[in-house]
């Protein structure tokens, strides 16, 4: 059930607005699958046998399974951060090449499975732990990415004007709630 303005009521421990959260949940999406993709990289000393077949035969494709519905779990939480931050479902539709009509039967259960889920850990099943941390500990859930990011930091020049993500590359984007208007 959603509250005034579409707010989740039992978000409203949340430091953040629920735009905000979705796209927390989203960046969490996307450090699984970066985690989950990373792993897939090195060829392991005995992974494979003398004449190249692997020794644990599936294994590979199991590893490309998990990144796969990892995959489809950033795109959907990608969908509803961009629904939270206003988008309308002709604009996600024109995005993804397909009718409005079409997006919204895709994703709008995950959208509204996003606002009403009860936030208990139980609620998520074995993958959504996350998803549970997120709703409960958003701050924390937050500094965790932060920290996650800055331990991944490249060197890129993607970060800020300076070349860095500075000290806050997650937690520092999201917008707060108004504590006037939302206790």
């Amino acid at each position: 059930m959603t509250g005034a303005a579409g707010e989740d009521p039992g978000a409203a421990a949340s430091p953040y607005t629920d735009a905000a959260r979705a796209r927390l949940a989203m960046a969490q999406e996307a450090r699984e699958l970066a985690d989950l993709a990373r792993a897939a990289v090195p060829i392991g000393a005995h992974e494979l046998l003398s004449d190249g077949t692997t020794r644990f035969p599936g294994s590979v494709l199991s590893g490309a399974a998990d990144v796969l519905r990892a995959a489809h779990r950033l795109f959907e939480a990608a969908v509803v951060s961009e629904r939270l931050g206003g988008a309308s479902w002709q604009l996600i539709g024109e995005v993804l090449g397909i009718e409005a009509q079409t997006a919204r039967a895709r994703f709008a259960a995950a959208e509204s499975c996003f606002r009403e889920e009860p936030h208990s850990p139980t609620s998520h099943g074995e993958d959504g732990w996350w998803r549970a941390y997120t709703s409960g500990n958003p701050l924390e859930a937050a500094l965790d990415l932060d920290d996650w990011v800055l331990r991944h930091e490249d060197g890129d020049e993607g970060g800020d004007a300076e070349g860095t993500l500075g000290a806050a590359p997650v937690s520092g984007g999201l917008a707060r709630r108004d504590r006037r208007t939302h206790g």
